[in-house]
């Protein structure tokens, strides 16, 4: 095929690739893409952003058209899930609820350290990191995640667990 200019046309990414029941690209995925979710926005917010994944991929399934990397083309929907997320939290409105009359019992302990490390990384280390560890992406998938370099993604996962463990030498020295 060429262009109405004599140069090769490209293709449109549409690939012969069948698509498999989108139940069996869950089971295969979603693990993985859970574990990421949790370590991209904590343990509160995981299950709503899940969710709201698997259904963005839900309805875009019949229609994608790159087919060859259907678990990358998930994690790139929970990332912008991820960042749908960070948003709507700085939008939220601050509680001014009067507190309730009668005693609440405090919630189960949770030792939460992990989640508020994470918290204190930039977003581009968090999702790197993420995306490597807790979804154990290799490197070339999380720079097409991240829409990134391969070299920028390795540098984002290294200086992300360079500041996990400078805060951990910090806590150690209080």
């Amino acid at each position: 095929m060429t262009s109405h200019r004599g140069a090769p046309r490209r293709s449109s990414g549409v690939t012969d690739v069948p698509l498999p029941p989108f139940s069996a690209l869950l089971e295969a995925h979603g693990g993985a893409l859970l574990r990421y979710l949790r370590a991209a926005v904590g343990p509160d917010q995981a299950d709503d952003c899940f969710q709201d994944t698997v259904l963005a991929a839900l309805r875009a399934y019949d229609r994608l058209e790159h087919r060859a990397n259907l678990r990358g083309w998930l994690f790139v929907i929970a990332r912008r899930k991820v960042l749908d997320a960070h948003r709507a939290r700085g939008r939220q409105p601050a509680s001014t609820a009067d507190p309730p009359d009668t005693p609440v019992s405090p919630p189960e302990p949770q030792d939460d350290t992990v989640w508020k490390a994470l918290a204190r990384l930039a977003p581009g280390q968090r999702d790197a990191l993420a995306l490597r560890v807790g979804a154990d992406l290799d490197y070339a998938e999380v720079a097409r995640v991240l829409e990134c370099s391969e070299a920028a993604a390795r540098q984002r996962v290294k200086a992300g667990l360079d500041r996990l463990r400078q805060d951990r030498l910090l806590e150690a020295q209080r």
